[in-house]
């Protein structure tokens, strides 16, 4: 067992910061002393890097206590914050590098190609170029208005194309072992993704899910892009968040 002041030390977080935690839910101790001191053992300890390694990922700690309450998978948990702090860890070595170069130029008094300031910057016109194929498709079979990316709105993006891949990645990877569309390896995935969707502005409930995998069935654009990805994927897809809502209405 450990005291409040114990973990604080160990962790580098505020005994301030700790009795918050405490007060919103977000992290309980295991038992009080006689004397009344709060006292952590090994699992919140754990919880306690979990929400750590999430903070790093700029999500509030409303996001993060969502989040956990609806995925205590430890693995998953840690092993879904890997894939975004390395895509974070991608994105800013490219910024040091462009950086760098910029220190140098700077040094030998040169002027830096104008094609290299700026590497590394995501921006809305890099997922704007990225969404024209999307666009023209919408455009031309539904009539719907161009998607566009503002300036704000960058990071965030970013943050949720890497988790759509890790995603799909994971129930492409899952088809290809064999594993059933309702098994609780597959409810788990789910339900991180729809809780990060959800934290990342678009409320998205189970039958909505459902609702537009079914839509990629029927929809020559996306039913292709899953196929490409694992022949089979869309309909497992489809399956696995059927079987979700039926369990999670």
């Amino acid at each position: 067992m450990y005291t409040v002041k114990e973990v604080s030390e160990m962790s580098n977080i505020t005994i301030k910061t700790l009795h918050h935690y405490h007060k919103i839910g977000l992290l309980l101790p295991i038992k009080r002393s006689e004397a009344g001191y709060r006292l952590y053992g090994t699992k919140e300890l754990e919880r306690l890097q979990e929400i750590l390694f999430y903070r790093e990922l700029d999500f509030s700690l409303d996001q993060i206590k969502d989040m956990m309450e609806h995925h205590s998978d430890r693995l998953s948990i840690l092993t879904q914050q890997e894939e975004l702090l390395l895509h974070r860890k991608d994105r800013l070595d490219t910024i040091v590098q462009t950086l760098r170069k910029s220190i140098e130029c700077s040094k030998d008094g040169e002027s830096m190609d104008n094609k290299e300031m700026f590497i590394g910057f995501a921006s809305e016109e890099d997922w704007n170029k990225a969404l024209i194929e999307q666009n023209e498709y919408l455009k031309a079979s539904y009539g719907m208005d161009s998607l566009e990316v503002a300036p704000e709105e960058v990071q965030n993006i970013n943050e949720q194309a890497v988790e759509a891949m890790t995603f799909m990645n994971k129930m492409a990877n899952s088809l290809r072992d064999g594993i059933k569309h309702n098994d609780e390896k597959i409810v788990s995935l789910i339900r991180y993704h729809l809780a990060f969707m959800n934290n990342h502005g678009h409320n998205t409930s189970a039958k909505e899910f459902a609702a537009q995998t079914q839509f990629f069935l029927s929809d020559d654009f996306h039913l292709n892009m899953l196929e490409s990805q694992q022949t089979g994927l869309a309909y497992y897809l489809a399956a696995s968040a059927a079987s979700f809502e039926t369990t999670n209405p």
